[in-house]
């Protein structure tokens, strides 16, 4: 424990983000108390990156501990803000030199018609929810949500973790209908292989499991999909060309998931029976300048035993967090600086608002195009995708050399107070059960059969 005068700063949340600038900061000899609110640090890459991507988390989870268990970092899990820390308290109580937000988006964009929300696990379901269902069903102390995955599920979105929940859709349902004629067939390998070939080894065909399967709606045209970031400035051929990148990329994922798309359909109103959601009018829309435009007077009807809403990830608003929109407010967006706070900062998705852990933005667009499809597993494997991941890892450690370079030109806390701060995190730890070796800990909590 410090003896002598020094900085402590708290950081809310422990995956990429908050990894990263712990790492920045510990490294300056700051003392840094990382807050996560579950037992586990790895956020989005365990409860929102699909199972398949096994390499991909086994990297992240060693890289984000790898920073979590280094001197100065006093990790506390199983503390959430706005349930089991009040913002206010930790901004300007506790004492902190800084805190740090990064909490990530893991708030779901609602859908955009008057009282869907009434319908939530009632025919309507969000994608973090099933995400994170599909991700930890399999383990046998599971005891979270469980969801169906009925045939003919309508699926709104267009993003890639639109596509993330059409996978697991298709995958399920076609494992459940070999499951259902005696044949076991790992969902891991069939996602690497692709539902037309694994099936093609069993002498079956998609028609012969008689099912329809899902189909994505979204509201713009294929080539609008966002997979491929187009970057701005770009003259009409070249826009035209990565345009019909985007489309060959969901081409190819039609034909390994064999799930359907429709598109320039945007949800317009809810079909209701009795006290479910069993469907969605939608609304005809075209492009126009890049505006998505609504076609007077053109509406479908579409029917099915369940919706789901994979439209983006937000952040959760937090009481006294200052709001903008869906995202927090922030006085100096260099640093992540907050609202109303000197010493409050926002770090990774919490300042973005994307909850998806694929940054393309960093390369070209061609590399973009080979990024995605592999991330995707259209090449048929995901070998080598863990540098997927580095321009969040690098987005996240240019924030946290920021908010350590602001940090320490403060004066530091005397060694009496630093000692009182730190004596408060350790009651927390013994509190939740933390006895201070974070190896130890993560051994203790983590499921034997986790994926």
């Amino acid at each position: 424990m410090a003896t002598e005068g020094n900085h402590v700063v708290a950081i809310v949340g422990g995956s990429t983000a908050g990894a990263e600038v712990a790492a920045a900061l510990s490294a300056r000899g700051v003392e840094t108390v990382v807050f996560e609110q579950n037992d586990r640090p790895y956020g989005k890459i365990e409860d929102g990156l699909p199972r398949w991507h096994v390499a991909l988390r086994r990297k992240e989870y060693a890289t984000i501990s790898s920073k979590l268990a280094r001197p100065h970092v006093h990790f506390v899990p199983r503390t959430k803000l706005g349930r089991d820390l009040d913002f206010e308290d930790v901004a300007r109580r506790w004492g902190f030199t800084g805190v740090v937000l990064a909490i990530g988006a893991w708030r779901d964009r609602p859908l955009p018609i008057p009282g869907a929300d009434a319908y939530v696990d009632r025919g309507l379901v969000y994608q973090n929810s099933f995400i994170y269902w599909f991700n930890h069903f399999v383990e046998k102390g599971y005891s979270g949500p469980v969801y169906e995955v009925p045939d003919g599920t309508i699926v709104v979105g267009g993003g890639l973790a639109s596509i993330d929940v059409v996978k697991v859709l298709q995958l399920e349902m076609t494992c459940r209908a070999l499951k259902a004629r005696g044949i076991e067939e790992d969902l891991v390998s069939m996602e690497v292989r692709g539902i037309p070939d694994a099936l093609a080894t069993r002498g079956l065909t998609w028609e012969d499991l008689g099912l329809h399967g899902c189909t994505l709606y979204y509201r713009r045209r294929a080539e609008d999909m966002p997979l491929v970031e187009i970057p701005p400035g770009l003259d009409e051929a070249r826009v035209a060309k990565l345009g019909g990148a985007r489309r060959k990329i969901i081409e190819k994922a039609i034909r390994k998931y064999l799930f359907r798309i429709e598109t320039n359909l945007a949800p317009k109103d809810l079909i209701v029976q009795g006290e479910r959601l069993v469907g969605l009018v939608f609304q005809r829309t075209r492009i126009e300048g890049g505006k998505v435009l609504e076609v007077p007077g053109e509406t479908i009807q579409v029917r099915g035993p369940l919706v789901i809403s994979s439209i983006g990830s937000i952040p959760e608003t937090i009481e006294k967090i200052p709001m903008k929109g869906e995202l927090f407010r922030y006085a100096d967006w260099n640093v992540g600086r907050l609202e109303g706070y000197e010493d409050v900062f926002g770090a990774g998705n919490v300042v973005t608002g994307k909850g998806n852990i694929v940054a393309s933005r960093k390369h070209g667009a061609e590399v973009a195009t080979f990024v995605i499809e592999r991330f995707l597993g259209l090449d048929g494997s995901h070998e080598g995708e863990e540098a997927l991941a580095e321009p969040g890892h690098e987005a996240a450690r240019a924030a946290g050399k920021a908010i350590a370079a602001e940090i320490v030109r403060r004066p530091t806390l005397p060694a009496d107070e630093v000692r009182r701060i730190l004596a408060r995190v350790r009651e927390r730890q013994i509190q939740v059960g933390y006895e201070g070796d974070y190896h130890a800990w993560i051994k203790r909590v983590t499921p034997a059969d986790l994926v």
